[in-house]
């Protein structure tokens, strides 16, 4: 067979192909469009946290210092239910970054160090909220491994 033919039936196949999968598509009740009837829904991209964070034991949290900014990365009714004395809630979403406005916010308490807790679970919010904000400028920015369950004496920190 020659390499014109083997071209000429290969584009036949596909030809032919085509030509069946919009018949069927054609006919079915819940056929899919050919062209979109409304905007696409696009997933948000997941935010690579990239700055540099430190580990701190429960015990090496020093919460009568008012410079010590204790965040919990927990969801609201989480944070509701338990959470460190003057703790501030900024819940951790794994599909959607911290507000632009929620950093500025953070930055200008000019804390001497910022601690992040989260749920303790693996991966642990409050370990990838302390990574982001790092990665968005805060520095000296520490996470509590364990989470809230260390914070309450649940788990070995």
């Amino acid at each position: 067979m020659s390499p014109l033919a083997t071209v000429r039936d290969a584009a036949l196949v596909v030809v032919l192909s085509a030509v069946l999968a919009l018949g069927v598509n054609a006919v079915r009740k819940d056929g899919i469009p050919l062209v979109a009837t409304e905007p696409y829904d696009i997933f948000v991209p997941c935010p690579e946290p990239s700055g540099e964070i430190f580990e701190l034991a429960p015990g090496e949290i020093d919460w009568g210092d008012d410079r010590e900014l204790v965040i919990d990365a927990r969801m609201p009714a989480e944070f509701e239910e338990w959470h460190a004395a003057g703790a501030r809630n900024v819940p951790f979403d794994f599909l959607d970054p911290v507000a632009d406005e929620t950093i500025e916010e953070l930055v200008k308490t000019r804390s001497r160090r910022v601690v992040v807790y989260g749920d303790g679970q693996n991966p642990d919010t409050g370990e990838e909220l302390a990574s982001e904000l790092s990665g968005r400028g805060m520095r000296n920015v520490h996470f509590v491994p364990g989470g809230a369950p260390a914070l309450r004496g649940e788990v070995a920190p």
